[in-house]
């Protein structure tokens, strides 16, 4: 009888994540088929105007589709050599010393702050010195934002990753040292190997936390409703226009930021879906 409760009480939290996830698919679409039927599902994701005029109204979202790809992808691959590098230091190299423990913390803390505490930093600190550079006029744009998002996912993907080298079995690399592997062999031909799966995946979620960051991108992209042209140009993330002006709309305007929540919603599931296809060939 216990065993009996026990499997229908987790039947039930299951059905209840899936109920949860559900109702937010629905509430979202239904917000955003105004927007759909006034501009047209391919018009609103194809459109860069983005006019609050009353009587001229015209909403797409083009411009922070792109600015939310453009700082995401950028900030993981500004993440990626230095993350993967301190998670072989924490999780191989130097596994179980002193070192890799107080750097892990170090990391483990990092990865706890919150993202307004990141963005005040990149607003007093990175930006003037975009400035200093003659990088940027006032020093927003997708760079900057760009930038702290990567110093922002670096510490989690390394924590991540690191935890998935350190899971590799013993065995494995004490044949690969019998049959007189170096340390560099050991790595490239046992350790990525085994576990690439895990890394890719601590990748992925270090990824869809900078496509739906907000606060960060918002305190440093220069939230103009524009389509940027380049890294140093200012624009607007998908999070930012939503976080800027969700709180003072109303009616068609309303019902735009909606479909620019769904888009999202779709946007980091694709890539998520994405991610497992490719873990699944990987391991």
């Amino acid at each position: 009888m216990r065993d009996f409760i026990f499997k229908r009480l987790l039947f039930l939290c299951s059905l209840l994540v899936l109920l949860i996830c559900g109702g937010m698919v629905y509430s979202l679409v239904s917000g955003a088929v105004p927007a759909f039927q006034a501009f047209g599902f391919f018009g609103f994701i194809g459109s860069a105007e983005w006019n609050p005029t009353a009587g001229n109204e015209h909403y797409g979202a083009l411009s922070f589709m792109v600015g939310t790809v453009a700082t995401s992808f950028l900030a993981l691959a500004f993440c990626l050599p230095f993350s993967l590098p301190v998670a072989l230091f924490t999780g191989e190299y130097f596994r179980g010393t002193k070192a890799a423990t107080v750097i892990s913390s170090v990391i483990d803390l990092l990865a706890g702050i919150p993202s307004i505490v990141y963005g005040l930093w990149g607003f007093y600190t990175l930006r003037p010195l975009m400035i200093d550079l003659g990088l940027s006029e006032q020093g927003f744009g997708i760079l900057t934002s760009s930038l702290v998002l990567a110093i922002m996912i670096t510490p989690y993907a390394a924590s991540l990753s690191a935890e998935f080298i350190s899971m590799v079995p013993k065995e494995l690399k004490e044949g690969a040292y019998s049959l007189g592997g170096t340390r560099l062999d050991v790595i490239r031909r046992v350790v990525f190997p085994v576990s690439g799966s895990g890394i890719f995946a601590s990748y992925i979620l270090a990824l869809g936390r900078a496509l739906g960051e907000t606060m960060a991108v918002t305190m440093l992209i220069g939230n103009t409703d524009q389509l940027p042209q380049s890294l140093t140009d200012t624009g607007n993330t998908m999070a930012s226009i939503i976080a800027n002006q969700f709180g003072e709309a109303d009616g068609i305007k309303l019902s735009s930021l909606i479909a620019i929540g769904l888009l999202l919603f779709l946007i980091t599931a694709v890539i998520n879906f994405i991610g497992k296809m490719v873990m699944k060939k990987l391991s």
